[in-house]
């Protein structure tokens, strides 16, 4: 589309002309993570050690009941040694807390 200067006028607006200042570092930060294989846990862990949230993938081993376990099993480990969290979100995803963060399981309604 072409503006009244003849001008191209750009579709979206580039937050970096609008001088938009940027905000502070955050203090936690939700990572979310696909494990293809145990090992992978390795370099994810870091993550809740760290003091960040974990939400991980675990579809592309779940045909693996053996891997599955041996997944889950280290991250209660996880959750259990800094003090957080563990809670499935459904059949093959689960969030892990960081240390003062724990997951209110009740269901909240809304009517």
């Amino acid at each position: 589309m072409i503006n009244m200067f003849g001008r191209q006028k750009k579709g979206y607006i580039d937050l970096e002309e609008t001088g938009v200042e940027k905000k502070e570092e955050a203090k936690m930060y939700v990572r979310i993570a696909e494990v293809h294989k145990y090992e992978d846990l390795k370099e994810l862990i870091k993550h809740v050690y760290e003091g960040n949230m974990l939400v991980m993938d675990i579809s592309p081993v779940s045909a693996d009941s053996i891997e599955v376990e041996r997944i889950i099993n280290e991250m209660k480990r996880v959750a259990s040694d800094v003090n957080g969290d563990i809670v499935g979100i459904d059949r093959n995803r689960f969030m892990i807390t960081p240390a003062g963060v724990k997951v209110d399981r009740r269901k909240l309604k809304t009517y």
